[in-house]
């Protein structure tokens, strides 16, 4: 998916972790930055704030690991399509305190730093403009056909569930006739035992 994820920020105590979670496509490119809020501004960042940083992919793939961090970034293609979790640990501390981490995750186009694209060259405005427009221009043919191979894979997925509930039904419907069957035919038994037929 080409989606903009714009700064957040976020609490976490002292002794417990948060994930947060995006859906990537495949070949996207990712770049993400976060960092510890200081406590105390204007002072240097205490010593024991740190967190650990892990970014895994759908499949448990390892695309980024920083230990023992009060800031960080990463970036990266993906290798494949899906859910990827950036996933941030503190470490137990006395007194537990609450930390506050700030995180910007940016995928597809908006991972693009186009003021410094800008900067680079003599291009003219409108030339970066025009790139820009490209760019969303081929992301939303890709999307597209992402969104096409989705629907793809949710119809065979609901005809073979079809296909199942059918035989399931058909299934039942034999026991069923089966039983109905069996209680007649002991039932008439029963009755020609006691002669009442």
């Amino acid at each position: 998916m080409w989606k903009v994820v714009n700064c957040m920020r976020f609490d976490i105590e002292s002794g417990h972790s948060k994930c947060i979670t995006e859906d990537i496509k495949i070949s996207a490119v990712t770049v993400g930055k976060y960092s510890l809020v200081n406590p105390n501004e204007g002072y240097p960042m205490p010593d024991d704030y740190k967190l650990t940083v892990k970014v895994n992919s759908p499949q448990g793939h390892n695309y980024h690991h920083s230990d023992h961090v009060d800031s960080g970034n990463f970036a990266f293609t993906a290798g494949e399509g899906g859910d990827f979790s950036a996933c941030f640990y503190m470490p137990e501390l006395r007194p537990p305190r609450t930390m506050v981490i700030d995180f910007d995750w940016r995928t597809g186009i908006a991972a693009k730093d186009w003021s410094s694209v800008a900067k680079k060259g003599t291009i003219e405005a409108m030339e970066v403009e025009l790139k820009k427009l490209l760019d969303k221009v081929a992301s939303i043919h890709d999307e597209m056909f992402y969104l096409r191979e989705r629907e793809e894979e949710m119809q065979k997925l609901n005809r073979s569930t079809n296909s199942k509930m059918g035989t399931f039904s058909f299934l039942s419907l034999l026991i069923c006739l089966s039983v109905v069957g069996l209680q007649f035919w002991h039932l008439k038994s029963f009755f020609e035992r006691k002669k009442l037929l």
